[in-house]
């Protein structure tokens, strides 16, 4: 497995995920990503797995450059996790927007997920089993294992198409 941070060149590859969902702009609050790498890792994902975040404790960044990566790695990738842990430290705000984006740019790509402790999601919940008729999903690894085998799926259909 490939981790691809966002102060790294964006690599490319047919097997991806993107973790979507909200960040931490402060150092005194965790990261979830930390557990879906090191999640996927235990389910062997031998792909790349983009992490719209810094691999070191930088919190500070150019926010051209980093919605310019974001933007390149949501469009390489073969499926785009939306993990929304959302509370007030975490209110993901531009998730909302890049969910709603993404839902109706290529809802094939996306799969959803949210802890039973999550606040505010009613409307992302409803949208979604509208779009896609599945509920969101409440469990961080039952998300990765969906992924995984969304990523075969989403490789098998491009395969078809070529």
């Amino acid at each position: 497995m490939i981790v691809n941070y966002s102060n790294q060149e964006v690599i490319k590859g047919e097997k991806s995920i993107f973790l979507a969902g909200p960040t931490p702009r402060s150092s005194d609050v965790e990261t979830w990503r930390k557990e879906a790498i090191h999640i996927l890792n235990d389910l062997g994902f031998d792909g790349i797995v983009y992490v719209p975040e810094f691999n070191n404790e930088d919190r500070t960044f150019d926010l051209i450059k980093q919605v310019w990566w974001e933007r390149e790695a949501l469009f390489s990738s073969s499926v785009i996790v939306f993990w929304i842990p959302r509370s007030d430290v975490l209110p993901g705000y531009t998730t909302n927007i890049e969910f709603g984006y993404w839902m109706a740019k290529d809802k094939g790509k996306v799969i959803y997920g949210r802890p039973d402790n999550s606040i505010k999601n009613n409307y992302l919940d409803w949208l979604y089993q509208t779009e896609t008729q599945k509920e969101a999903i409440k469990d961080l690894k039952e998300l990765l294992e969906g992924a995984m085998i969304l990523v075969e799926e989403n490789k098998a259909r491009l395969t078809k198409r070529i």
